[in-house]
């Protein structure tokens, strides 16, 4: 058994047709192992003015069962057209700006939404891809692509945006959060950007870094997440990026979808999976039974490593003075992912029946018991 500070995910989205309400609720992270969730903004109403940044802080707080933090809109609506009123959304409580999982595809918007997000001390989180690339695909582009006669989705469109963001960084000297990278070339680039100085920050999907695209064979949708599950060479190229600092943060990248949703050809699907519930086990099978992480350095990517994201100096530490958060798990012990017992009124997973360890026994935010497992 071994104690973590508290648990944060700077990636989580919204129970689908989620209201303000039933998201700031919180509910998905009493199974999980987050005391902290940062909430994209793309509710609805979206997040995009100072009232509703301040109606999620009000009902997380009624709710009481793990922080959640709201991520402002960059633009009114997510619709990438006219930038939301940063200034407001600051006064309000959010913690940094995003449109989700809607990709800026204008240079223009997001350079002046960097600039104006650098006024009040606040990173930018990007979706890396390219649309008019990315357009009617459905997984990796390469060899099982072909074979299995899906459209692909080519590691370039997330690699021209990855340098595009850190150019527009160079340009304005403000902060960029790249989420969900997936791609060697995106490593790369982002560690020449942090050895340059710029202040570029990433995260990695945790199933991107377990499951490649070889697993679409089944055609299975529950496969099928944006970014792309990508070949081992990307994978390994991840992994690299983790161990060696590249790569700040391991996010759930929570995208749930009601069962009908998933349960068609897989080019009718929408993109995602369930990833709260299972983020603990899944990179004990990724990265601590492979060898490729220490314990410590696990832990830092999903505790002080989404807190120094975020800006939050009193969270993912034990340092006095920081807030009373602290996640208790036991690393040994065994069991079966079932979807159907998942706090998430969603299953859409392709870990269903997978045979695991870890996982969460006591949560502890602000020193009180939000969770303990039955």
């Amino acid at each position: 058994m071994s104690a973590w500070e508290g648990v944060s995910d700077d990636d989580a989205v919204a129970e689908e047709r989620e209201d303000h309400r039933s998201r700031t609720q919180g509910r998905r992270g009493r199974r999980s192992t987050d005391s902290t969730i940062a909430a994209f903004p793309d509710t609805q109403p979206v997040v995009d003015n100072r009232a509703a940044a301040e109606y999620v802080i009000l009902q997380a707080a009624r709710a009481r069962n793990c922080r959640v933090l709201p991520l402002g809109a960059v633009t009114r609506d997510n619709a990438g057209q006219e930038l939301a009123d940063i200034g407001q959304l600051v006064d309000g409580g959010a913690v940094a700006f995003t449109d989700a999982k809607r990709p800026i595809q204008s240079a223009e918007i997001l350079r002046r939404a960097l600039e104006y997000a650098r006024m009040f001390s606040r990173p930018i989180f990007t979706h890396p891809q390219d649309a008019t690339l990315t357009a009617g695909g459905v997984m990796h582009e390469g060899m099982y692509s072909t074979l299995l006669g899906l459209r692909g989705i080519p590691a370039a469109a997330e690699d021209v945006m990855v340098s595009r963001d850190i150019a527009l960084v160079e340009l304005t000297r403000s902060r960029v959060h790249l989420m969900c990278v997936s791609t060697r070339n995106s490593v790369e680039r982002i560690r020449r950007a942090k050895q340059a100085k710029m202040s570029v920050t990433a995260d990695v999907a945790i199933h991107n870094l377990l499951l490649t695209d070889e697993c679409l064979k089944s055609y299975d949708a529950n496969y099928k997440v944006d970014p792309p599950l990508r070949s081992g060479e990307h994978v390994q190229a991840l992994v690299e990026g983790l161990h060696d600092g590249t790569i700040d943060a391991i996010s759930s990248d929570h995208q749930p979808y009601a069962s009908e949703k998933k349960d068609r050809e897989i080019d009718q699907v929408p993109f995602g999976i369930v990833g709260l519930e299972t983020l603990i086990p899944l990179c004990i099978r990724a990265l601590i039974e492979p060898g490729h992480l220490t314990w410590p350095k696990l832990i830092a990517k999903l505790t002080c490593g989404p807190a120094a994201v975020l800006g939050l100096q009193d969270r993912g530490t034990f340092a006095p003075g920081s807030a009373a958060d602290v996640t208790v798990i036991d690393p040994d012990v065994r069991w079966t992912i079932d979807p159907t017992q998942f706090r998430s009124q969603s299953r859409n997973t392709p870990f269903a029946g997978w045979n695991v360890r870890g996982r969460a026994k006591l949560v502890l935010i602000d020193g009180e018991v939000r969770y303990q497992l039955p």
